[in-house]
């Protein structure tokens, strides 16, 4: 084990052995003057944010991605309202999931506990420093975080911002908060096998960082997902509905993970249906086609004189592309878009726009992921949107947490039993 790693996450696990003993109010009052100090900072964070922005922009990261790298007035509003909904939660630790009494006359409760030291391994999204943060604190829990080389001057600046508002807060704990300032590879491997040190690591990420922490993690692991979302066009849809949300899930920010990567389009609206898409799409998506869709886009994109429509290849189906780029395909029948989209996803938010109740139930139960949605974009499957105020991820998994966790995904439970000396027989 790496000495500095260890004596951060001990300084981490003291912290955090103090927080858990804080009330609410003395937590939210500490979170309080984070958000204080951010706003104070934020032109420093600013800075910070353009150095990076600019770097990014010189190695030639994508319009997309830049995107999510970026920070703004609106992005730190964004952020600052999000601590503030934090606050005004309610705090889950402490909170009695089940009590009853045995027959032995024991007393037992089942509460909520802090998970402990918490890493968060993510790549270059700044908001995430924060939305992080303030979700482990909130919950009890101190957090160790590791991001991006892209984002490193933006994290340092949100993190500094963090401490110094902890630091202004009389009962707050800015030990609690840790960013690793190397973005070497060899520290995933350190945190991945830092079994006693940190109790839960999360990957938030593309696909290789997730699957490198799933696959070599030694510690617990919670899953966030990349996001092969799909759309799939009923045969009695609402069209005009259909082409708005198609266009509002690919378009309006196609770096996230909710952005949609796929649209199935039923067989019998092929013709109606395409040339909407096309012109909503208008030459800002390359579209990744099927043969039997194709020959319909192309004659819509040579009319409006837009060409962005190439012949998809077998790679192009169930690969995130995180641009602006999609792949549409024809469906024979609900279950054939259901049975595709089960074998394509990443079980993270699907989507159908239909009329029918009964479709629109049938999808929901048989479609494997964590948000099924029903004629609504999948660009909701978010903390933020879910009333949480921040989340950590979207956990893609089954077990102990799934979709957009907020703050009781940051916790588990504990059983304390009340006696008057029994025994057993």
């Amino acid at each position: 084990m790496d000495l500095e790693l260890k004596n951060i996450c001990l300084e981490l696990k003291v912290a955090q052995q103090k927080l858990a003993l804080q009330n609410a109010a003395q937590k939210n009052a500490a979170l309080l003057c984070v958000l204080d100090s951010i706003k104070r900072n934020s032109e420093k964070i600013f800075a910070a944010n353009k150095i990076d922005v600019e770097r990014a922009k010189k190695n030639g990261m994508s319009e997309a991605l830049v995107d999510r790298l970026s920070l703004d007035e609106k992005k730190i509003g964004s952020i600052l309202d999000g601590i503030k909904i934090v606050v005004e939660r309610e705090d889950p630790i402490g909170k009695i999931v089940a009590g009853w009494k045995t027959p032995a006359a024991l007393e037992i409760k089942q509460v909520c506990v802090p998970l402990g030291v918490v890493c968060i391994i993510y790549e270059s999204r700044p908001n995430v420093t924060v939305d992080a943060f303030c979700l482990a604190y909130k919950s009890g829990n101190s957090i160790l975080l590791r991001g991006s080389s892209a984002a490193l001057n933006s994290n340092n600046a949100l993190c500094a911002a963090i401490k110094e508002g902890l630091q202004n807060s009389p009962e707050g704990i800015s030990e609690a908060i840790e960013l690793l300032q190397s973005t070497s590879h060899d520290d995933v491997e350190k945190i991945l096998n830092a079994r006693g040190l940190i109790d839960i690591v999360l990957p938030r990420g593309g696909k290789n960082l997730i699957a490198n922490v799933v696959q070599n993690a030694r510690i617990p692991v919670i899953e966030t997902g990349s996001g092969v979302c799909h759309l799939f066009v009923d045969e009695d849809a609402d069209l005009q509905m259909a082409a708005r949300i198609a266009e509002n899930a690919k378009i309006q920010r196609p770096g996230v993970c909710n952005s949609i990567e796929a649209i199935l389009v039923h067989k019998n609206i092929l013709q109606e249906f395409l040339p909407l898409l096309e012109d909503k799409f208008s030459g800002r998506v390359k579209i990744h086609s099927d043969e039997n869709c194709f020959s319909i886009l192309n004659d819509s994109a040579k009319k409006s004189g837009r060409e962005c429509i190439v012949h998809a290849t077998s790679e192009d189906f169930g690969n995130e592309f995180l641009d602006y780029e999609c792949v549409v395909k024809s469906a024979e029948s609900l279950e054939d878009a259901i049975e595709y989209i089960n074998a394509h996803n990443t079980k993270h938010s699907e989507c159908i726009v239909t009329k029918s109740r009964e479709h629109a139930r049938a999808f929901q139960q048989k479609i494997d992921a964590a948000c099924v949605y029903v004629n609504s974009s999948t660009r909701f499957t978010d903390g933020g949107e879910f009333g949480f105020g921040a989340e950590l991820g979207i956990s893609t998994q089954k077990l102990h947490a799934r979709g957009p966790m907020g703050l009781e995904a940051l916790t588990t439970t504990k059983f304390l039993i009340d006696g008057e000396g029994q025994i057993r027989n």
